[in-house]
C-alpha cells in the first residue's frame, strides 16, 4: 500500500486465496448454508493508529468497525473485572481500576512491590524493551507481588493473548503493552470489531484499492526463493514456476517462511545477522473452534469474554452480536455462532495436538461459563489449529531482526519484526509494513508516510524519580 500509493509498480504475492494473513477470513459451506471461518477473534484497539490509517483507505470514517461496550474478564472460581466505566485519562484510569476492581483489597495493596509496580509507569522506548532482557512476564509478575486475581485478570490474560505462556513471553513486551493500552494513552482498553467478516469488511476492498493504485495482486501462490546475484535487482521464484525481476522485496510472511527465505538467500547479510534471524521462534500452537449451535446464548452474555483458569479456554465470542453474516445465520436458524479460542497449547507443534481431547475440554468449559449451552446441539463446526505466530521471548531485544537488512534491496515486515514503538500484534504488523515502505522510498528519494504511536515515554515524570529513590533505599543482599 505504502509503495503503490507513491507510484511504485508493486506485485503482491499471497499464498492464500484471500488477503489478510493471520487476520483473514474465508467462506465455508455447511449444507445449503455458506458461512465464514477465520483464525479467531481480533480486537481492533483504538491505539492501532497505523492499522486504522490503512483501513481508512477503503473506509474513511471506519464505519465498518463497531465499538464493544466492555472488555470483561472472568476468573474461574473467583470474580470478574470490567473496563467499561474506567476513566480514560492516566493516571486516573489506573487509580480507578484498582479502587473498583475486586482483584485488589487494602490488604493486597500492602503486599505489592511498589518499586516494581512503578516500573509500569516509568518507561522510555525503545530502551525499556532492553531493560528486561532475559526476564519473562511470569518473573516480572512474581516481582510485582500482585494478588493472584489481579495477576490473572489484569496482566496474565494479556500475555497469553500474544499466543505465549507467561514464562516464555518477554517482560519488556508486557510492560510495553501495559503502557500502550492502559497508562500511556487515553483511548482505554475498549476496542472495536468489524461489522462483517474480515475479508468482506476490509481485505477484499483493500485488494480492489491496490489494483486501482496499479498494483498486481497474485493470490494462491508463494515465494520459493530470492536471488541477489545481480547488483541492481532481485529475482523472485514463485511456487507456480513464474519468475519476477524486481528492484526490491518486502518479506512480510509468517516467521518460519521468513527464516526459510533468508536462510536460502545467498549473500544476504553476514553469518551473525543470519543467525539472529534463525534464532527467532514460533509461539506454541493455538486452536480456534467456531460452533453453530441450535440455541441462542442468553441475551445478557457479552459479545466477547476473556477467561482465566478454565483449562485451555482463553475467550468466548458470540459472533452474531456484531458480524452481519453470522447474524443472518442466527436469525434463520434460531441459534448462536460461538467461537472458542485456546492460546499457547502445551504441545511442540500442531501434529502433537490431540484435537478430540482439546475440543472435549473446551466444550466442557463453555458449558461451565455459559450454562445455557449445556445440552445444545452443534449443527456445524469449524476447527483450526495453527502454530505460525511469533514468540516474543526473553532473548535480548536488540537481537530481534529489524525492518532493514544488510542489503537495501530487502526489507522485513510483520508482527515478529523489531520496532522501536510500543506496538504489537496487528499494529506492529501494520507499522513495520509502513516502515518497510518508507525505507525503500527513502532509498529512491521519494517521500514516505507519516506514522503515529502512543507516547514513547511515561506520562508521569515524577514516577521515575520516585522509583529510583525506592531502588536506592531498598536493602541490598550481601
Amino acid at each position: 500500500m505504502g509503495l503503490a500509493e507513491r507510484g511504485v509498480d508493486v506485485v503482491l504475492v499471497e499464498k492464500h486465496a484471500q488477503l489478510g494473513g493471520r487476520v483473514r477470513s474465508w467462506p465455508v459451506d455447511h449444507g445449503e448454508d455458506r458461512v465464514t471461518m477465520s483464525r479467531g477473534f481480533h480486537a481492533f484497539f483504538r491505539q492501532y493508529y497505523n492499522l486504522r490509517a490503512l483501513l481508512c483507505r477503503v473506509d474513511p470514517a471506519l464505519d465498518r468497525l463497531v465499538g464493544l461496550d466492555d472488555y470483561p474478564l472472568v476468573l474461574a472460581g473467583g470474580h470478574a473485572d470490567s473496563f467499561a466505566r474506567i476513566p480514560r485519562t492516566p493516571p486516573l484510569n489506573l487509580a480507578t481500576f484498582v479502587a473498583r476492581s475486586p482483584s485488589f483489597t487494602a490488604r493486597d495493596l500492602t503486599r505489592v512491590d511498589i518499586g516494581a509496580a512503578l516500573e509500569l509507569l516509568d518507561v522510555e522506548f525503545p530502551q525499556t524493551f532492553s531493560r528486561y532482557d532475559g526476564q519473562s512476564a511470569a518473573e516480572f509478575l512474581d516481582r510485582l507481588r500482585f494478588p493472584d486475581g489481579a495477576r490473572h485478570l489484569a496482566l496474565e490474560v494479556f500475555a497469553r493473548s500474544f499466543f505465549a505462556p507467561p514464562n516464555q513471553f518477554a517482560a519488556g513486551e508486557l510492560v510495553a503493552m501495559f503502557h500502550t493500552y492502559f497508562v500511556g494513552s487515553s483511548e482505554g482498553l475498549l476496542f472495536d470489531v468489524p461489522t462483517e467478516d474480515y475479508d468482506t469488511a476490509f481485505w477484499a476492498p483493500l485488494e480492489r484499492y491496490l489494483r486501482v493504485c496499479g498494483a498486481t495482486v497474485v493470490t494462491g501462490d508463494s515465494v520459493e526463493a530470492l536471488h541477489l546475484e545481480e547488483p541492481d535487482g532481485v529475482r523472485v521464484d514463485l511456487a507456480s514456476g513464474q519468475n519476477l525481476e524486481v528492484d526490491a522485496v518486502v518479506i512480510a510472511t509468517d516467521p518460519a517462511s521468513t527464516r526459510r527465505l533468508i536462510a536460502q538467500t545467498s549473500g544476504l547479510g553476514d553469518e551473525s545477522w543470519r543467525e539472529r534471524v534463525a534464532q527467532t521462534r514460533n509461539a506454541p500452537p493455538f486452536a480456534v473452534w467456531r460452533l453453530w449451535l441450535d440455541r441462542l446464548v442468553d441475551a445478557g452474555r457479552p459479545p466477547f469474554l476473556g477467561t482465566s483458569g478454565y483449562g485451555p479456554l482463553d475467550n468466548i465470542t458470540v459472533v452474531e452480536r456484531f458480524e452481519a453474516g453470522a447474524r443472518q445465520w442466527s436469525d434463520a436458524h434460531g441459534g448462536s455462532v460461538v467461537e472458542l479460542h485456546a492460546y499457547a497449547l502445551p504441545f511442540g507443534d500442531t501434529a502433537a495436538v490431540n484435537s478430540q481431547s482439546i475440543q472435549a475440554e473446551l466444550w466442557s468449559q463453555l458449558n461451565r461459563v455459559y450454562e445455557e449451552t449445556t445440552g445444545a446441539t452443534v449443527l456445524a463446526s469449524e476447527w483450526l489449529v495453527e502454530a505460525d505466530c511469533p514468540l516474543i521471548d526473553t532473548r535480548p531485544w536488540h537481537l530481534r531482526p529489524e525492518v532493514t537488512t544488510p542489503d537495501p534491496r530487502v526489507v522485513l515486515a510483520g508482527d515478529q519484526i523489531r520496532c522501536d514503538f510500543p506496538v504489537a500484534l496487528m499494529e506492529r504488523a501494520a507499522t513495520t509494513g509502513w516502515l518497510a515502505a518508507n525505507a525503500l522510498l527513502a532509498g529512491w528519494g521519494v517521500a514516505g508516510h507519516d506514522l503515529w504511536t502512543v507516547p514513547m515515554a511515561g506520562r508521569l515524570p515524577a514516577v521515575g524519580s520516585a522509583r529510583r529513590v525506592l531502588a536506592r533505599s531498598a536493602p541490598r543482599r550481601s
